[in-house]
């Protein structure tokens, strides 16, 4: 299998250190397999001769057009983190020529990946416009307005779709390279994953700010304001349109764009960030809790954390 990585400058070093050195270590370990996969032809493809890390180290990148035709192409992210230096970093013209990269790669029958701001690079191309992909989670309102055509899930750590495998935050790229690795061999992945002590995750809820979130859209800001202050009350969508200042509907659709939810689901998330800061920094159990954040007793809570929080679960146990 040839795998390129298509690094950029200024290429975020630990999501380029994590892709090669999982698959590295999966070629290392590949032979002590009863049926041994063939090496992965690993390659870092560039679209300028000199490319640096964030952190200023060089990169031995190889010219993309001097390479093979690949059979699989990822995106490590880029170092710019944040809504406006990323947005900038996209204006730059070696996007536009990466895109064109994997615009030609694809049409050659290429699988294509990213993880965390290489979710944007891919999502430039229009290569994902009907598709259901992931990002980082502090991103998602970014990326849904810029391309409102991706079914974004931001929740997953991982997706798969119809050729394209996009991932979340940082540590998110060694989801990437394991699931790459167990479409080929799934053997080799979960070899791979035990050597590099990689847990199996399938979300990001756990580790979302939800205010952060909120922040990215002033009426949205009010909203979460609003319902902070309601978590033990209940929630009426006409008393918070009226809190707001905006209509139920311009409130509703406001919150789709943003954030992918409904102004009720975006309440329940809140719900459950108050109940897992509470589980975490206090003694109550989990009816006390419920209580607290306005449910009758601690059933639907459960639910909400099994649902949603896996991780919130082995906390819950003990205090049930």
């Amino acid at each position: 299998m040839r795998l390129h990585l298509l690094v950029l400058d200024g290429v975020f070093d630990l999501g380029l250190a994590a892709l090669g050195d999982t698959f590295a270590t999966a070629n290392e370990l590949a032979a002590t397999l009863p049926d041994a996969p063939a090496p992965i032809e690993l390659a870092f493809a560039g679209v300028r001769r000199r490319v640096h890390t964030a952190q200023g180290l060089t990169v031995p990148v190889v010219p993309a057009d001097a390479l093979p035709p690949p059979d699989v192409v990822l995106v490590p992210a880029l170092g710019a983190k944040m809504p406006d230096t990323l947005a900038a970093r996209l204006a730059r013209p070696d996007v536009a020529d990466a895109v064109t990269l994997l615009q030609r790669w694809s049409g050659g029958a290429a699988v294509l990946g990213a993880a965390c701001t290489g979710t944007f690079v891919l999502a430039e191309s229009g290569l994902l416009d009907g598709q259901r992909a992931t990002t980082s989670w502090w991103l998602a309102p970014m990326f849904r307005q810029r391309y409102p055509k991706v079914a974004l899930d931001e929740s997953r750590m991982l997706v798969n779709s119809a050729g394209f495998t996009t991932a979340g935050a940082a540590m998110a790229h060694l989801d990437l390279a394991l699931g790459v690795l167990r479409q080929r061999s799934p053997a080799l992945a979960a070899l791979a994953a035990r050597y590099l002590l990689v847990e199996p995750r399938g979300s990001q809820a756990e580790f979302v700010i939800p205010d952060h979130l909120a922040h990215a859209d002033p009426l949205v800001e009010r909203f979460e304001g609003w319902a902070r202050h309601r978590l033990a009350h209940g929630f009426s969508l006409n008393d918070a349109a009226r809190a707001v200042g905006a209509s139920e509907r311009t409130l509703a659709r406001r919150m789709h764009a943003v954030l992918g939810k409904t102004p009720l689901s975006y309440f329940q998330d809140l719900r459950v960030e108050r109940a897992l800061h509470l589980l975490r920094t206090g003694s109550e159990s989990v009816d006390q809790i419920a209580a607290q954040i306005g449910y009758a007793d601690g059933v639907t809570l459960r639910s909400l954390l099994r649902r949603r929080l896996g991780k919130g679960v082995r906390e819950l146990r003990a205090r049930a």
